[in-house]
């Protein structure tokens, strides 16, 4: 009836639902895809254009692509110059983008024939992460990576040299901003992150594991901040992984689709998934691992957490 109160419905996120993880799945896709595009080394030409990919009116745009039915396996960079004002110079290899890796994919018989374990090892590619505070209010967040084994040793020295250089890529049409050249720095994988509260430090963060870093770090902080985890439960906590983006080491290739998800997540939410248009990949522990320190201000503590891994732990004094 007319003169009846209309229902209000108001939808708490679900932590690990079939529904939250395809929204964060999505959205994810399309800041990598992005990612794959505009990004290169800052303090090298061309300028990249960070006004617009940090637009909230640009974000709310992108954000309009999400099917919230299905995967969408073609997502694509978007174009961030009108939000700071410009005229995108690329716009032609935007319009074009991907169409290079989908020819080189039906072409290639070994890559095709590449198995999703030898894809997934060059994914996670080695890093490690360090977290520091003191009573002082100091606070570093590193993650030093690049002279994993197999390295390339500095003549007789020792010194191992970063393989970071495959993270470039050789042709424009891939990424006009990371195109390899001299005195130029890779696009990286690595995140050390802090958040502020108030402009105050709330939370360091780090994690090791290539193309995993960002998506990890991601949902360890919304698990603080939207589902109330403590900062060890956060470390632990069941993450998912997206491999739809375009791998910063080794071919560069995507698998669009395919997800990895923690063992513990229950048959009615994978039989949702499933239905979606994804593929699943299993692990026991699916965290990172992720160290972090978060600055409870209200009781003037430090508290720490490191994810279940292995060789990652917490010291205090």
């Amino acid at each position: 009836m007319s003169d009846e109160v209309p229902l209000v419905s108001i939808v708490t996120p679900c932590y690990n639902s079939a529904r939250y993880i395809h929204t964060l799945y999505q959205a994810m896709n399309l800041a990598f895809a992005d990612r794959d595009f505009y990004y290169g080394d800052p303090y090298f030409p061309p300028a990249e254009p960070v006004r617009g990919l940090l637009s909230k009116e640009y974000a709310r745009e992108r954000a309009k692509l999400i099917n919230m039915e299905r995967n969408d396996p073609n997502i694509k960079p978007g174009d961030p110059y009108p939000f700071q004002g410009e005229r995108n110079p690329y716009f032609k290899l935007l319009e074009k983008w991907g169409e290079q890796q989908k020819g080189a994919a039906k072409s290639d018989s070994q890559e095709s024939a590449r198995s999703n374990e030898e894809f997934e090892k060059d994914f996670y590619a080695g890093t490690t992460s360090v977290i520091a505070a003191d009573e002082e209010g100091w606070v570093v967040s590193v993650t030093p990576s690049g002279g994993w084994i197999p390295a390339v040793i500095a003549g007789r020295t020792g010194i191992g040299l970063s393989q970071r250089m495959q993270s470039f890529v050789l042709d424009e049409a891939e990424n006009p901003f990371n195109v390899v050249a001299p005195g130029k720095r890779p696009r990286a994988t690595l995140t050390p992150s802090l958040a502020l509260r108030d402009g105050e430090p709330y939370l360091a963060f780090a994690v090791q594991g290539g193309d995993s870093q960002d998506q990890n770090l991601l949902q360890f902080f919304l698990d603080i901040v939207e589902f109330g985890m403590t900062v060890q439960e956060a470390t632990e906590a069941a993450n998912f992984n997206s491999f739809q983006m375009r791998s910063s080491f080794g071919n560069h290739e995507s698998r669009p689709g395919r997800i990895l998800l923690n063992e513990a997540i229950p048959s009615w939410v994978r039989s949702e998934l499933r239905r979606m248009g994804y593929e699943m990949t299993f692990a026991a522990r699916t965290s990172g691992p992720i160290n972090a320190i978060l600055f409870d201000r209200k009781h003037g503590t430090m508290w720490g957490g490191s994810s279940n891994h292995g060789e990652d732990y917490g010291i205090a004094w």
